[in-house]
């Protein structure tokens, strides 16, 4: 056998064994980068003058949906991290560039907790806005509600004929 065969397998093993470590966690945090990705990867891909663009007047323009989410990361991440961080960037920012700007610096906040995430810090219970959860539970509630908007992203980038990054390449 090649001795670097071998290596290549015991180190493939350690990184197996590794992961398993912290399965809830890194599964956690995979699907909060790929949802991550998708919002930010929308947010630079819709052109500016669609930003203001709603299917129907009752519901939130495209640049809406991007503030509330980053307004959202925000909440539920400083709450995971036991700080308090209040945000109005739904109804402050309405720029392309300020919007792109403040989704990924939301973004950014947030990966700090899930960077930090173990599945012993997951199943911490903290105070809430409405009674107790666990950290897990918290951080999944925001990749969901990352994930239901990026929902309507995609269905406002539709209507204008841009396909979204999800459906790139397919």
């Amino acid at each position: 056998m090649n001795r670097y065969w071998i290596f290549a397998t015991m180190f493939a093993g350690a990184c197996v064994v590794a992961a398993q470590d912290n399965p809830l966690s890194a599964e956690l945090k995979r699907a909060h980068t790929t949802i991550k990705n998708y919002v930010v990867k929308s947010a630079e891909k819709m052109p500016e003058e669609n930003y203001s663009f709603k299917p129907t007047p009752e519901v939130r323009s495209f640049g809406q949906i991007l503030g509330h989410v980053a307004d959202a990361e925000y909440f539920f991440c400083s709450t995971a991290k036991g700080e308090s961080k209040q945000t109005d960037i739904e109804k402050t920012k309405t720029s392309k560039a300020d919007l792109v700007a403040a989704i990924k610096e939301a973004y950014a906040y947030c990966d700090t907790a899930y960077d930090s995430l173990t599945d012993a810090k997951a199943m911490e219970i903290l105070k809430a806005s409405r009674g107790q959860r666990s950290r897990l539970s918290t951080l999944w509630t925001n990749t969901a509600h990352s994930d239901e908007h990026y929902g309507n992203l995609v269905t406002y980038m539709r209507i204008k004929g841009i396909v979204p990054p999800s459906s790139e390449g397919q």
